[in-house]
């Protein structure tokens, strides 16, 4: 909720080719709005619409800003892939088909902006008893495959998620766990700041040792994959429910300690998959806004050893423009009507096509 990304992708070569990125900020009461909408409150349905329209409107912004930038007209552009703002991510409840929530009005995207819209990814491979997250994964293996070499992509966004790319061909993806989520909201309540600068706030802190304990004991830690999360569990509520017996704390020692969560909650993961794989990672692509937290990225060498952590920018795409440069890739699956193998990232029953399409 930090903003709003596009990206111009040419797939007309072998690899695809970023022609233009453009960022829109969000304001501060669109912001709250959204945030408010992760949870139960007054007068959803309403408030929701409206913060949805003018989540468009910014997107339209975008878009139209982007094209000034390179020149092009609406016509030029196949489609655009629009994710929207996730709200409630909830794939399995109670044995049966769950749901999962992004706010996104297509309908009125291609009315602002004249260009077709594919939207709407998550809801077809929930259907087939998918988790709907992470997506990411196949764009990853088309973009930072090495040959026979298993590479891990890490997003560091709200939540981090992780997909390996086993030099065989196949791949696993899914969510660890929090990331920015709850260290942003944890600055942001005691600095004022909206993210913690290279980590140097947390970094000047302390790790709580019965706090970090206590927060890796949370049942989703243990789960096999294929398995998604989001701000529906790693909540304020959540990580004030885990500080109850630490109210003394200070504030920098918690937020060292998610810090060290989600480094751990990380390095878990890979390192789990490096000690079953004949093959163990060779390199940790990170990606998302945690990418530039140089105190997160050195935890996560220190943890995971065996691999070269690095930035996504050294494997040719900025660790912001990742997830824009992945729906605009997605969207070009869903117009060409590529099925997409979904079985072993998000545990749908087989391959489908994600999304729907919005004429202008």
């Amino acid at each position: 909720m930090d903003g709003v990304d596009a990206a111009l992708v040419d797939f007309s070569k072998q690899k695809p080719h970023v022609a233009g990125i453009e960022s829109a900020g969000i304001a501060i009461n669109l912001r709250a709005n959204l945030m408010a909408l992760n949870s139960s409150g007054s007068d959803e349905l309403h408030n929701a619409a409206l913060a949805t329209n003018a989540l468009m409107r910014l997107y339209a912004q975008a878009v139209n800003a982007l094209l000034a930038k390179t020149g092009l007209k609406p016509q030029d552009i196949r489609a655009i892939g629009a994710h929207g703002q996730t709200v409630r991510h909830r794939p399995q409840m109670f044995d049966q088909t769950g749901y999962t929530v992004q706010l996104c009005n297509p309908s009125l995207l291609a009315e602002l902006t004249g260009i077709d819209v594919a939207a709407d990814f998550r809801s077809r491979d929930v259907a087939a008893g998918g988790q709907g997250a992470p997506l990411a994964p196949f764009f990853h293996r088309a973009w930072f495959a090495q040959g026979a070499s298993t590479v891990g992509v890490l997003n560091l966004g709200g939540i981090s998620n992780l997909t390996v790319l086993h030099g065989d061909g196949s791949t696993v993806g899914f969510d660890c766990g929090p990331a920015n989520a709850l260290m942003d909201f944890w600055v942001h309540k005691h600095t004022g700041q909206s993210f913690d600068a290279a980590g140097v706030w947390g970094a000047s802190g302390h790790i709580i040792p019965a706090l970090l304990e206590q927060m890796l004991a949370e049942p989703y830690f243990a789960l096999p994959p294929p398995k998604s999360t989001g701000r529906d569990l790693f909540s304020p509520e959540w990580l004030y429910k885990h500080l109850t017996n630490f109210v003394s704390a200070k504030p920098r020692d918690v937020q060292r300690t998610l810090l060290e969560l989600t480094a751990s909650t990380v390095s878990a993961c890979a390192n789990s998959y490096e000690n079953k794989s004949s093959q163990p990672l060779q390199e940790l692509i990170v990606c998302g806004g945690g990418a530039f937290n140089a105190a997160l990225m050195q935890r996560l060498q220190a943890l995971i050893p065996g691999a070269k952590v690095i930035s996504s920018a050294e494997r040719g795409l900025p660790p912001q423009d990742v997830e824009a440069v992945a729906f605009a890739w997605l969207a070009r699956q869903c117009v060409e009507r590529v099925a997409l193998p979904l079985t072993s990232v998000t545990g749908a029953r087989g391959a489908r096509i994600l999304g729907g399409i919005y004429p202008a």
